[in-house]
């Protein structure tokens, strides 16, 4: 086990209606806010109207930030850190999925920065400082609201790249799984696929002498494999949606790779899917894993893999590791599909390799060293011809 510092500041309401607590939560802050949220999801379901109600009644001015896209784009976080620098900001809400909360992190630290905030994306040491953010996720997915991660995309550069600041921890978390209630079974497919491969990642990383993490992350992970298709089924489950939003949150609040820090080939992989084609990262990770699984199975990796299949999906171990750990990757794809997800480039509108090479190539750059099994550039190629 590697040596390890872990500290979680955000403060976590969890439960039936912890959103009453935001307006006692801004005033800790300041008196104005920035609201970020999406495309009006908010809106139709009532939430926009509960939040903005509450921030009235308590006098606590707001601004707004609509429209974050899926994969957020820098321009919406120049469009954010223009509004709270000429409006006094005190303090950012982000109020949906993880892209909005990305979004909200990123605008965070580029309203306490005097350059380009793009810049704070290429090099994170430069944030230094951040507003106070206070989440309201809708969703039970990346677990963003109990990180310091925030993902963006330049369109025009053609990159998804993160910033890793401890400055974007989220001040207070506010979580309600009746909010999640109205999250569509494809967001919820892809969701529970997200939170699935932040467990992965760590699982996977060849560290020793890990077995109360990985005892650990094989829990969370039946328990996925166990709600997730409760939710599909009975969308207004509360226990199901209860236990996948809270298990969102310890797939990446960094308890698991405390002392198992690795590399996330599977993200690096599809954050070029995302980058390129604006797909949903959940769904592109859906696609990808199966292949890069089946793509580093040798005798070095398949006991590993073979463990992960007899204990989180109860498959039994055979006299053959290598044959057991090929059932463990078919039942990963079973599950996948059972979510109701196409696991093919085409089912999410790629249908040429002209970008192929590019993609690996800016891949290989994400961090990949010391992976269970090392990949090359040709490698990444492979894997994406596989999931053609």
């Amino acid at each position: 086990m590697q040596d390890f510092y872990y500290s979680i500041p955000t403060k976590i309401y969890f439960g039936k209606d912890a959103v009453n607590h935001l307006t006692d939560c801004v005033k800790e802050c300041g008196s104005k806010a920035l609201l970020v949220y999406g495309k009006g999801s908010i809106k139709k379901n009532g939430l926009y109207d509960r939040i903005t109600g509450m921030l009235s009644d308590a006098e606590i001015a707001y601004e707004e930030l609509s429209g974050v896209d899926a994969n957020p784009r820098i321009t919406t976080v120049r469009d954010g850190v223009e509004i709270c620098k000429t409006q006094g900001i005190d303090v950012v809400i982000p109020i949906g999925g993880g892209s909005t909360i990305d979004c909200a992190k990123a605008v965070a630290a580029g309203a306490c920065y005097d350059g380009d905030a793009w810049e704070l994306i290429e090099d994170n040491s430069r944030v230094k400082k951040a507003l106070p953010i206070i989440a309201v996720p809708t969703m039970a997915a990346t677990g963003s609201e109990m990180d310091y991660f925030s993902v963006i995309t330049n369109q025009e550069k053609k990159l998804k790249k993160e910033i890793a600041n401890e400055n974007l921890y989220p001040m207070y978390a506010l979580l309600d799984p009746q909010l999640t209630f109205s999250v569509s079974p494809y967001q919820t497919a892809c969701g529970t696929v997200d939170m699935f491969s932040h467990i992965m990642e760590v699982y996977f990383a060849p560290i020793p002498g890990t077995e109360i993490q990985d005892r650990i992350m094989e829990g969370l992970m039946k328990t996925m494999v166990q709600e997730g298709p409760k939710a599909l089924k009975n969308p207004s489950d509360y226990d199901a949606r209860a236990n996948l939003l809270w298990a969102s949150e310890w797939a990446i609040n960094g308890f698991i790779c405390s002392g198992k820090l690795g590399p996330w080939p599977a993200h690096a992989i599809e954050h070029q899917l995302s980058a390129w084609y604006d797909v949903t990262h959940g769904h592109g990770l859906a696609v990808v894993i199966p292949e890069l699984l089946r793509h580093i199975l040798n005798e070095k990796s398949a006991p590993t893999i073979a463990t992960y299949g007899v204990n989180v999906f109860g498959i039994t171990m055979g006299n053959d590791i290598v044959e057991t750990a090929e059932r463990a990757i078919d039942k990963t794809e079973e599950f996948f599909k059972s979510l109701g997800l196409g696991l093919k480039l085409k089912d999410l509108g790629i249908t040429s390799e002209e970008h192929f090479d590019k993609m690996a190539e800016v891949a290989l750059t994400d961090g990949l060293d010391g992976c269970l099994v090392n990949l090359t550039k040709e490698d990444i190629i492979d894997i994406y011809k596989s999931c053609e």
